[in-house]
C-alpha cells in the first residue's frame, strides 16, 4: 500500500508462501493494483506508514461527522473476509477504540463544547443485529426462543425495524453502557479462521436532533441526522473454515447476504443508473431493478446505499487468502462508483406553525390513547395497528418534550438578559448617590462659602472656581448705587453677589441632569415589565 497514492497492490504468491497453498496449481496468479480515496497499512506496527486507529478515523471519520452536524444522514460499513479486521477497525479494544466509540465521544464532545445557548440537542441510539436473515434488538436481553422483530417500510419514515429500542444517551458514558450490552448479546462463534468470528451483522445506529430557536424571529429551525456504523460478518468458504451443522448454515446466511449485497453495489454502479448529460436519472427498466429485498440486509440499508445519505465502505483485507483478497478489492472498486445524492434534514417552522402542531399533537394524544384502551381489548387481532398507534403516540409525546426544552432555552436566555438590566440598574444607583453626595457638598459650599480676608489669604478646599482677592474703593455714591470700583486699595468681594450666582447656574445644571437621570429610570422601567426578571430590581431615587 503506497500512502502517498493511495494505491493497493496485490501480489501474485510464491511457493514460499505458506498461505497459500494453491501456488502449486496450475492456475496463474498475476499481481493486481487498485486505486482507493484512502489506503492504510496496519500489518506491522514498526513500518513508517503503519496506519494506527487515530489515522483512520481523522481521515474520513470527522469529515462524516461534519456532515451529520450539518443534517445529513451518513453511513459507513466494513466489509472483509472473516479475520480480516472489520471488528476491530468498527469497534477496536480499550487502548486503540475504532470508528464507533471515536465517533461518539467527538459527537459530545462537539455538544459540550457548543457555546449557542439557544440550541438544544437529543441523542438516541440503537443496536441490532441480523442473524440467519432475521432482525434482533441487542439492547434487550436473549431470550429462548430468541425474540425477532418485524421489518415495515412507511412512505415517512422508510424501511424501519418494528419495535427495535430506542435508547436516549445524554453522554458518551450513556453511549458506551450500551454499546458494551450489546457487544455482549451479539452472536460470535469460533471457526478454524478466528476464535471470535461474527456470525451477524451489527447495525449501530445514532439518531442527532438539533433544535435551535432564535430569540429575534421568534422561529425554530431543526435539524435530524442518522448515522448508521455497520459491522457486516465476515464472508467466508465452507471448504476454508471446515465448518459443519449451525455454523454452516450461519455462514450460508452471511453468503447470501453478501451476495445480495455485491448485486446490489453492482446495480448501483451501472453507468447507466448515473444519469444523462444534464443530471437526470435514467429511468429503470423492469430487468434493472435493484434487488434490496432480497436479502434483510439490503431492505434495511436501502436508504444508505442507494439514497439520501452519505456513505463510505472500508474494505479489510489481510495475507491469508489470494483469492479472498482479490474479490474484496474487486467488491470494493465497484462500490466507489455508486452515486448518492444527499439533501440536508433541516426544516424551519414558526412559532405559530409549532404552536398550531403542538396543539394538533396533543388532541391526537388523546384520540390514540382512547383508541388504544379500545384496542387493547382485541389486542391478538389488531396487534399490528396497536403497535403503530404506540409508536406514534411516543413520537409526539418526544417532541413535546423537545418543545419543552427549547422554551427553557428562551427563558434561560431571557433571564441572563434581565440579570443583565439588574445589574446596569445597581451600577446606576451607586453611581447616582456618589453624585448625590457630590452636588450636596457643592451646593452647600456654595450656599454658605468660606470668606477668607485679604490679609491671610488660605487656599479653599472647596471644589468651586478659583477665587483672587481683589481691592475695591467705595465712595459714597458708590455704596448708595450698590456698586463698587477696583482700586489699589484694601478691599474685599462681596460673596452674596458673586457665588450667589454662580450657585443658582450649578444648580439649574444639576437639575437638567437629574431629569435626564428620571428618563434614564424610565428607560429601565419600560424594559423591565418588557423582558421581565427574576425578581424585582432595585428602585432608583433622587431627591
Amino acid at each position: 500500500m503506497n500512502p502517498r497514492t493511495q494505491t493497493t497492490t496485490l501480489l501474485a504468491p510464491n511457493s514460499l508462501d505458506p498461505a497459500n497453498a494453491k501456488t502449486n496449481s496450475r492456475k496463474v496468479f498475476e499481481e493486481k493494483a487498485f486505486t482507493f480515496d484512502k489506503s492504510f497499512w496496519s500489518h506491522r506496527l514498526e513500518d513508517d506508514h503503519y496506519a494506527h486507529q487515530e489515522d483512520v478515523y481523522k481521515s474520513f471519520g470527522e469529515e462524516f461527522l461534519d456532515h451529520n452536524f450539518d443534517g445529513y444522514h451518513t453511513c459507513i460499513f466494513a466489509y472483509g473476509q472473516t479475520g480480516s479486521g472489520k471488528s476491530y477497525t468498527m469497534m477496536g479494544t480499550p487502548e486503540q477504540p475504532g470508528l464507533i466509540p471515536r465517533t461518539c465521544r467527538e459527537l459530545f464532545g462537539r455538544i459540550e463544547r457548543d457555546p449557542s445557548p439557544n440550541t438544544t440537542y437529543n441523542v438516541h441510539v440503537s443496536y441490532f443485529e441480523v442473524y440467519n436473515e432475521h432482525v434482533r434488538d441487542l439492547l434487550v436481553p436473549r431470550t429462548n426462543p430468541p425474540h425477532y422483530l418485524k421489518i415495515r417500510e412507511s412512505q415517512t419514515d422508510g424501511v424501519y425495524v418494528q419495535g427495535l429500542t430506542d435508547a436516549p444517551a445524554k453522554n458518551y458514558e450513556d453511549v458506551e453502557r450500551l454499546m458494551k450490552m450489546g457487544d455482549s448479546t451479539r452472536t460470535t462463534a469460533s471457526t478454524k479462521m478466528n476464535d471470535t468470528s461474527s456470525r451477524s451483522h451489527a447495525v449501530f445506529t445514532i439518531q442527532l436532533k438539533q433544535i435551535q430557536h432564535s430569540l429575534t424571529t421568534d422561529e425554530t429551525i431543526e435539524s435530524s441526522a442518522r448515522m448508521r456504523l455497520v459491522d457486516l460478518a465476515g464472508s467466508e468458504r465452507a471448504k476454508a473454515t471446515e465448518a459443519t451443522g449451525q455454523r454452516l448454515l450461519e455462514g450460508g446466511k452471511i453468503n447470501k447476504s453478501l451476495t445480495t449485497l455485491g448485486r446490489v453495489i453492482a446495480a448501483l454502479a451501472d453507468p447507466r443508473r448515473q444519469g444523462g448529460p444534464n443530471g437526470t436519472p435514467r429511468k429503470a427498466a423492469p430487468r434493472d431493478i435493484v434487488p434490496y429485498r432480497d436479502s434483510v440486509l439490503t431492505w434495511l440499508l436501502k436508504d444508505s446505499l442507494g439514497g439520501n445519505s452519505k456513505t463510505a465502505m472500508v474494505a479489510c483485507i489481510s495475507p491469508c487468502d489470494y483469492d479472498e483478497t482479490l474479490s474484496t478489492l474487486r467488491y470494493a472498486d465497484q462500490a466507489k462508483r455508486i452515486r448518492t445524492r444527499a439533501t440536508a434534514n433541516v426544516d424551519a417552522i414558526s412559532a405559530a406553525e409549532r404552536d398550531a402542531q403542538i396543539e394538533m399533537m396533543a388532541e391526537t394524544i388523546r384520540s390514540l390513547q382512547t383508541t388504544i384502551n379500545v384496542t387493547r381489548v382485541r389486542r391478538e387481532k389488531e396487534e399490528e395497528g396497536l403497535e403503530d398507534y404506540q409508536k406514534q403516540v411516543n413520537k409526539m409525546q418526544r417532541l413535546m418534550e423537545e418543545t419543552r426544552a427549547v422554551s427553557d432555552a428562551k427563558v434561560k436566555a431571557l433571564a441572563a438578559e434581565a440579570e443583565e438590566l439588574r445589574v446596569a440598574n445597581e451600577k446606576l444607583v451607586d453611581e447616582t448617590a456618589a453624585l448625590r453626595r457630590h452636588l450636596g457638598l457643592v451646593l452647600g459650599e456654595l450656599k454658605n462659602p468660606i470668606v477668607i480676608p485679604s490679609a491671610q489669604p488660605v487656599a479653599s478646599v472647596v471644589p468651586v472656581p478659583a477665587m483672587t482677592t481683589i481691592d475695591f474703593e467705595y465712595t459714597a455714591e458708590d455704596k448708595e448705587n450698590g456698586q463698587a470700583k477696583e482700586t489699589d486699595g484694601e478691599g474685599y468681594i462681596e460673596p452674596e453677589a458673586t457665588h450667589g450666582d454662580w450657585a443658582a447656574e450649578v444648580s439649574e445644571e444639576a437639575n437638567e441632569f437629574l431629569k435626564e437621570l428620571g428618563l434614564f429610570r424610565r428607560k429601565i422601567g419600560d424594559d423591565t415589565q418588557r423582558f421581565g426578571s427574576r425578581g424585582p430590581l432595585v428602585e432608583v431615587r433622587v431627591n
